[in-house]
């Protein structure tokens, strides 16, 4: 068992150059998790009223953050703990770095009891001689019998040694790849232990560099999500957009107007033909972006529907066209973006963080708005990392402030400078997070239950997500894409000759992408909850004990910084729950796609939907609803979309969508689409809590048969009541009504 102060062999303390900036002094200092300072806090979106402890995520401490150093009570093993590694003697950690705008939270209040010292006495001596100790001079003495006795009566209480002692969490390297620098010095300041070669026993948290495919994994938390890849491609992300502007186009305006190809190019030329027709000053300029390009690769700006390159490619490699955004916001006559890093710590229930800093990528020539002359230069309308850092006027900073690379914090600061409302832009920042994560959810639940069936042993997940947004002259976020795998590199490449390069620290990447993976890290610590557990039975079994020691020396955490990722969801669940209309609808497609693993709907299935639902009438048959299913899928089969089961030639969930709306319109044809899918929505989940109502009562046989009752037109028997019936037939009474209401609102709720 490795000692909790160890660090893994040939991993040294670190040196200064790779120690994040903005890691502070004391504990004093430390916020509670969730700390946003006003800056972060949405406008608008606070519940009236919440106070500091409103902030604090669900699942931390009282205090915000979690002493990782702690143990289950009486787990401790004092002998074994090697001396000279006592947290007292590591140097005090400084306060996070805060965005700008307004100032911090108040510190935390001192707690009750003198600070935690640093071990003295058995703690520091070596493992055989306390056990000498131990065993030896206290034992037979009065004070050994009073010492046992004081442990017997607080059996809660742990000695400085036992809290820094337990069982470290456990992490498996060896797929990390980009980011397994970053990863190293998030572990060491974690003190965690690391496998870099993998293990042939399970660890607790398995940490992959690209996309989730492994199947060995039965157990821990893997950091990506199956499916995730494909669901954040251009494509997928435009079409996924695209539904939730057809329900709430207010609420989605954020997402430029697209066009896939090439199914979609007869009507992006037909919609664009009419735009100018009816607008003659209108010149638009127009980005075109391959489905699964990255870093720049295949990106190109038209003027006109006809300059789009129809070569061969476009039918192998499909693409988006968006709408380019020609008036940016510009700083130093530069256009930049901005990445910022999202946690969605859990798909059920929805969880999402976001970091409180991030990263802004500049262009590295004056911005011009897109001419015929210009379109082709790059490094002025393309804001890639990947392509700028080729450019002779790229230039390398250690400072935050300056460069082609800087953080998102200084350029808050300069907007504040000018007056800007930076609040605002935080809230509108994290608006855009929560609904784009909304947008993407339902098609990550059918990759999830895919690869991990429920009931079957398998890994929970999280994913820290990369989201591209560029800022309008008037500070409206706009988002460009979503990154599944976000670089996590904390040097860059320095030519020294034609063809020679060495790699470089970035401390600016490293301040930003080691707080996101260390404090991703803390917030998944899978020991969180059992030393939680643990306290609470110790606290019941003695209620007098107090649940730290005066003594105790504080837990590696203690010396961390305050969270650096914000909780956004479900924090302000109440202002976007309305949005989830297309994830109740890929609940009803994944309940009836029957058979696991599988991503598509079949023809049986869909018309189980339709009769469970009880949506077909005389007006609408099932030979109806079979050529409805036929045509749908027929058409996104066609499309050559890159699906799991491209070989299925069952009904996606994209298409499924469609043909709910399509339902939804037949039958409420006087409601606007979001009320119409919103009613089916509430008709089918009703209808189908009914059926589920009704097999839950002959199941758990709360249904009893009566006796037959006598032919038509006989007298009933004694005892029988009502009209007469024919001759066998049987009637089923419900014992207790009440018992099938309570079943039909329970899954109605869900539980």
């Amino acid at each position: 068992m490795e000692p909790a102060g160890m660090e893994p062999a040939g991993l040294g303390t670190g040196t200064e150059g790779t120690e994040p900036a903005g890691t502070g002094t004391g504990t004093e200092g430390i916020e509670p998790a969730g700390m946003g300072t006003e800056a972060m806090e949405p406008a608008g979106l606070e519940p009236a009223g919440l106070g500091t402890a409103g902030i604090e995520p669900a699942g931390m401490g009282a205090n915000g953050i979690e002493p990782t150093g702690l143990e289950p009570a009486g787990l401790g093993i004092a002998e074994k703990e090697p001396a000279g590694l006592e947290p007292a003697e590591m140097e005090p950690a400084r306060e996070a770095e805060e965005p700008p705008g307004s100032p911090a939270l108040p510190a935390e209040a001192p707690q009750d009891g003198p600070p935690a010292a640093a071990l003295s006495g058995e703690g520091a001596l070596p493992g055989r001689e306390r056990e000498r100790g131990r065993r030896g001079a206290g034992a037979p003495g009065s004070a050994g019998r009073a010492a046992r006795g004081r442990a017997r009566r607080a059996p809660g209480r742990r000695s400085g040694a036992e809290s820094v002692r337990r069982a470290g969490v456990t992490v498996d390297s060896s797929k990390a790849k980009t980011s397994l620098e970053a990863l190293k010095i998030s572990l060491r300041q974690l003190r965690w232990k690391e496998f870099p070669f993998g293990r042939r026993l399970p660890c607790d948290i398995y940490w992959h560099g690209v996309s989730f495919h492994d199947s060995n994994i039965f157990s821990g938390q893997v950091n990506k999500f199956p499916g995730m890849t494909e669901t954040v491609r251009k494509i997928t992300l435009s079409r996924a957009m695209r539904t939730m502007q057809d329900l709430f186009p207010l609420e989605y305006n954020f997402y430029p107007r697209s066009w896939i190809l090439p199914e979609e190019l007869p009507l992006f030329v037909a919609e664009v033909r009419m735009m100018k027709d009816s607008n003659p000053s209108w010149k638009p300029t127009f980005i075109v972006k391959p489905d699964g390009g990255c870093q720049g690769d295949g990106i190109y700006l038209i003027k006109d529907p006809s300059d789009i390159r129809l070569t061969g490619s476009i039918q192998s490699r499909p693409a988006v066209v968006q709408e380019y955004i020609c008036k940016p916001l510009l700083m130093d006559k530069l256009k930049f973006d901005i990445r910022l890093y999202v946690l969605l710590k859990s798909l059920e229930p929805l969880e999402i963080y976001i970091a409180k800093d991030g990263l802004s990528r500049f262009c590295t020539e004056p911005y011009q708005e897109p001419t015929l002359k210009n379109l082709q230069q790059v490094f002025m309308h393309l804001t890639n990392y990947s392509l700028n850092i080729h450019s002779g006027n790229f230039i390398h900073s250690d400072s935050a402030n300056t460069g082609s690379k800087r953080t998102f914090s200084s350029i808050l600061c300069r907007l504040s400078s000018r007056g800007a409302d930076v609040k605002k832009l935080w809230s509108d920042i994290i608006s855009l997070v929560i609904k784009t994560i909304i947008a993407l959810t339902p098609e990550l639940k059918v990759y999830y239950q895919s690869d991990i069936p429920a009931g079957k042993p398998g890994p929970t997940c999280f994913q820290i997500l990369g989201f591209d947004i560029l800022l309008m002259k008037d500070l409206k976020p706009m988002l460009l894409e979503v990154n599944a795998n976000p670089s996590m590199r904390i040097e860059h490449e320095q030519e020294l000759s034609p063809g020679v390069f060495e790699h470089v620290p970035s401390p600016v990447d490293e301040k930003v992408k080691v707080a996101v993976i260390r404090d991703t890290l803390r917030l998944m610590d899978p020991q969180k909850k059992k030393r939680k557990d643990t306290q609470c039975q110790s606290s019941e079994q003695a209620p007098g004990a107090s649940e730290e020691p005066p003594d105790a020396a504080p837990g590696p955490e203690a010396a961390l910084p305050s969270l650096f990722l914000k909780q956004v969801f479900p924090k302000y669940a109440r202002h976007f729950s309305y949005l989830r209309l297309v994830d109740r609808v890929a609940a009803l497609f994944i309940r009836f796609l029957g058979v696991k693993g599988t991503t598509k709907l079949g023809p049986t299935g869909f018309r189980t939907f339709i009769r469970n639902c009880k949506l077909s009438n005389s007006n609408f048959s099932m030979a109806a609803v079979d050529i409805l299913y036929i045509d749908i899928t027929r058409r996104w089969n066609s499309m050559g979309i890159d699906h799991k089961e491209s070989s299925n030639p069952g009904m996606c969930l994209q298409a499924f969508v469609e043909a709910f709306f399509c339902l939804a319109q037949k039958k409420y044809k006087a409601l606007p689409l979001h009320k119409q899918v919103l009613s089916l929505i509430e008709l089918c989940e009703c209808r189908l809590a009914a059926v589920h109502g009704k097999r839950l009562v002959w199941g758990c046989g709360l249904a009893e048969p009566r006796r037959a009752l006598p032919a038509a037109g006989t007298a009933p028997g004694p005892g029988c009541t009502g009209p007469p019936q024919p001759h066998g037939h049987r009637v089923l009474r419900l014992q207790k009504s009440s018992q099938l209401r309570a079943l039909m609102c329970r899954d109605r709720t869900g539980s």
